[in-house]
């Protein structure tokens, strides 16, 4: 008879099996998970042809992808093909502050504006500054970038959700004005004949001519995705790191994440200075590929499409970040008719988004806890762990006894 008051639940052998198979089942999540479940070769032996793929993309402008006049747009197709890099590289920068961090910034066109300004500045004639050669530009636009991203992070990264909001929201804003009333900056006259990386080609005519110009995107788009593929390798790594595993922390729970002994203040700064100089970068290779700056390029609106990107193809999924870009710069140039409307479509199409797949194209997945999940199966059926489970069972039966 037992000794204790009331009848006792005797274990049920099938449930508990049913619970270990439940526990060792490999968590859902589609072509992500069967993706992650692949070997690094195979990872590899996957990309690879993507990569060729996107390098042979200019090539390829096929009349149902094309953004020309006898495809239905309105835009050359390499040079859509670089717009559509430079968001994909612009929607990562901004994928480490928003999908990684948590913090919602909505003036990362100010580092988008700050890089452009850069180049602008040491390359064109119209500025007063010494020059140096564009592609030493690159990394200057990323070191200036980050230190205004330390800059406006230091004061402001104490606040959390809609205050940082709109404190990001003003920093854009600020940098716009400052642009417009400092005389050097040249406002709306802004700079023309901004460098560019050196290069030439022999025309049909026999005639040299730039390699990298304003009407040629195709040279644009390869150096473009030289880049991106070089970001996500680095950030690929930082995801996978210490300070990765911070930032998911510090994104789901921030008390908690402090009190487990992450240093909160000080990986957020890392956050925006990171996603600050990808945001830089992406600015000078836009004002190169144009060749003119000035304060009528960055407005509230480029910074919430930019955002847009980010949400649309999945926040915290660099792969989901790229696509999101893409889509958001070539779908107004693909629909020209519809252009003029592509706020209020991409703002419809997020509300949409949110109620039937508020993850995004991509959603991230959650790693952490997928692989808990099979530690916790994994000691459920080690040897150790079921002699314990013996051992205890022995015991209630040697009670009931």
């Amino acid at each position: 008879m037992s000794t204790v008051n009331g009848p006792t639940l005797q274990p049920d052998p099938q449930a508990e099996q049913d619970e270990l198979n439940r526990e060792a089942r490999p968590p859902r999540g589609g072509a992500m998970s069967r993706w992650n479940t692949l070997s690094r070769p195979a990872q590899w032996g996957i990309l690879i042809p993507v990569v060729i793929l996107a390098y042979a993309a200019p090539a390829l402008n096929l009349p149902i992808l094309s953004t020309e006049t006898g495809g239905g747009g309105g835009t050359n197709w390499d040079i859509n093909l670089f717009q559509m890099s430079y968001y994909a590289l612009i929607a990562v920068g901004l994928n480490v502050v928003v999908g990684y961090a948590g913090l919602l910034d909505l003036g990362y066109v100010a580092f988008f504006a700050v890089g452009s300004y850069v180049a602008a500045m040491f390359t064109s004639p119209d500025s007063p500054f010494f020059k140096i050669p564009y592609l030493w530009t690159l990394p200057l636009a990323m070191a200036v970038t980050m230190f205004f991203g330390v800059i406006l992070g230091v004061p402001t990264l104490r606040l959390r959700g809609d205050y940082l909001a709109i404190v990001t929201l003003g920093f854009g804003e600020i940098i716009r004005l400052l642009a417009t009333i400092i005389p050097a900056v040249k406002g709306q006259v802004g700079f023309q004949n901004v460098g560019r990386p050196p290069g030439s080609i022999i025309g049909e005519d026999g005639v040299a001519r730039p390699l990298f110009s304003a009407s040629n995107g195709a040279p644009w788009y390869w150096l473009t995705i030289t880049i991106i593929i070089v970001v996500l390798l680095l950030v690929g790594n930082l995801e996978r790191s210490r300070v990765g595993r911070a930032w998911v922390a510090i994104r789901e729970d921030e008390d908690a994440a402090e009190i487990m002994g992450v240093p909160v203040f000080k990986f957020k700064v890392w956050a925006f200075a990171i996603g600050a100089a990808v945001g830089g970068l992406t600015g000078a290779l836009a004002g190169g590929q144009v060749g003119f700056v000035n304060n009528q390029s960055f407005t509230v609106q480029q910074s919430i499409l930019f955002l847009a990107a980010v949400v649309l193809g999945g926040a915290g999924n660099k792969v989901g970040a790229i696509i999101g870009g893409a889509l958001v710069a070539y779908i107004p140039n693909r629909f020209t008719a519809i252009a003029d409307y592509k706020y209020l479509i991409f703002g419809v199409a997020l509300v949409v988004l949110m109620i039937f797949r508020s993850g995004g194209i991509l959603a991230a997945r959650q790693k952490l806890l997928a692989f808990s999940r099979k530690a916790y199966s994994f000691l459920r059926q080690s040897p150790g762990t079921s002699a314990d489970r013996q051992r205890v069972e022995a015991q209630r039966s040697g009670v009931k006894r």
